[in-house]
């Protein structure tokens, strides 16, 4: 099926699930079909009859991204599908995504509660949302962080106590910031991306500098090496993983993993007192 066939098949079938009195108008005479009629739909996004009825038909016409807007209100869109909904039309995200949440769900809290080793979960501009009992025991207490700096790259170069932990700092922190910029290029709204490295350019000379590089990467897994204080040396496998929540964001869920052998043993040293 083309896309601007399956797009009009999607349009009427939002349409056909919506009565008048869910988008307050009166019902009318008996309808011969479920749903709003057209011209309902075209008067709530304002836009004409005729232009709504020829993108139901499949029709090539051009749709701007205001336009989207008005139809995903009008047709009492989920997240989700209004992000569906611009792929259909566009064939990527909105420019103006849906505001990322503030927390995670309960179900997810809860599987991150129950892993043995470090996990937490984040956005695509790498804010911290949730954790877990050993995340706080090798990073610190992320909660006591004002929210700005509750951050993975702000962390990077602006926590020492973490910096410290690490003997591959400077190569593991030229890793975060190609990621982060390949994150903020694929970005559909990247000003918070540019925000937060303009931010970071200004306290940390390091950052600046490798943010100047423009260098790209991806890592959805790897090897993340940690020095506690209390146990030494531990080797943590990485991997990073999307989670999908309920309202439709788009989250991202690392989990560490201590190596096999002296890592993992003092890895369920260092996370007992956690885990128990």
């Amino acid at each position: 099926m083309s896309r601007r066939a399956e797009l009009a098949q999607f349009l009427r079938s939002r349409r056909a699930r919506l009565r008048p009195a869910d988008v307050g108008l009166p019902e009318g005479a008996r309808r011969r079909t479920p749903g709003l009629r057209r011209e309902e739909v075209a008067r709530l996004a304002d836009v004409g009859v005729s232009w709504y009825t020829w993108l139901e038909q499949g029709r090539d016409i051009h749709v701007s991204e205001p336009l989207l807007e008005r139809l995903a209100l009008a047709l009492r869109l989920t997240p989700t599908e209004r992000a569906h909904l611009f792929e259909l039309a566009h064939g990527r995200p909105a420019a103006r995504p849906a505001i990322a949440p503030d927390a995670v769900s309960g179900a997810l809290q809860h599987v991150l509660d129950a892993y043995p080793y470090p996990a937490l979960v984040w956005t695509s501009r790498w804010d911290i949302l949730a954790w877990n009992g050993p995340t706080v025991v090798l990073y610190g207490d992320l909660g006591a962080l004002p929210v700005e700096q509750r951050n993975g790259l702000w962390s990077m170069f602006m926590n020492p106590e973490r910096r410290a932990r690490m003997p591959g700092w400077e190569k593991d922190a030229r890793r975060a910031v190609a990621g982060f910029r390949l994150d903020a290029a694929r970005a559909a709204d990247r000003t918070e991306f540019d925000a937060l490295a303009a931010e970071l350019s200004r306290v940390s000379p390091e950052f600046a500098r490798f943010w100047g590089e423009h260098d790209v990467g991806e890592v959805p897994e790897g090897l993340k090496v940690f020095v506690h204080p209390d146990v030494g040396m531990i080797e943590f496998e990485h991997v990073t993983l999307t989670h999908a929540e309920p309202e439709g964001h788009l989250l991202r869920v690392s989990l560490y993993c201590p190596r096999p052998g002296e890592s993992s043993t003092r890895a369920q040293k260092l996370f007992r007192r956690v885990t128990r």
